[in-house]
């Protein structure tokens, strides 16, 4: 069986307040965000938490994200970042290292397959993901906590994704 999820960030002046979400149905779905963060932060981040919240279940993962940054990140950069000791080709280190560490680890041993979809264009899984992300992101601006969801039944109780300690402005270098 394979379990089909959206994930999405938020951040609201980037950076600025951010928000996370992804989700499967109305009774699984999360979200979260920190009062400064980066769009990029909350779209890696909705990911790893919906890695780690399904680790426990054997089923494939399907997810649909409509962040290139994000998907090619997971599927692409992080093996050559890794072997460069999380550097990119232009001797930068890694934007989100932190993040993508951890997403490196979460994908160890898992059948997840990911599919990009046009941002705010009705995919009806990728528009709740948004919903959650950006509201996620709202309630950080007005200094409050989102509601974080009902998550995956069984998860473990897996640490939630940490807020950055500083939210550094993407500079457009992806590799």
């Amino acid at each position: 069986m394979t379990i089909i999820a959206a994930a999405d960030g938020s951040a609201l002046g980037n950076p600025g307040p951010a928000g996370w979400g992804w989700y499967i149905d109305e009774d699984r779905w999360a979200c979260g965000g920190w009062p400064h963060g980066t769009n990029n932060m909350g779209e890696l981040t909705a990911v790893l938490d919906l890695l780690r919240q399904t680790a426990h279940l054997e089923d494939d993962l399907l997810v649909y994200c409509d962040s290139l940054y994000a998907i090619n990140s997971i599927t692409k950069w992080i093996p050559g970042w890794k072997r460069n000791g999380w550097v990119k080709k232009d001797r930068k280190p890694v934007l989100n290292v932190e993040i993508m560490k951890a997403l490196d680890a979460a994908m160890a041993g898992r059948r997840v397959r990911f599919e990009w979809v046009k941002g705010h264009a009705g995919h009806p899984l990728n528009e709740e993901a948004d919903r959650l992300a950006n509201g996620a992101a709202l309630a950080y601006k007005d200094g409050v906590v989102p509601d974080p969801g009902p998550g995956i039944p069984g998860a473990s109780a897996a640490p939630a994704p940490a807020q950055p300690a500083s939210a550094p402005a993407d500079d457009g270098t992806l590799w």
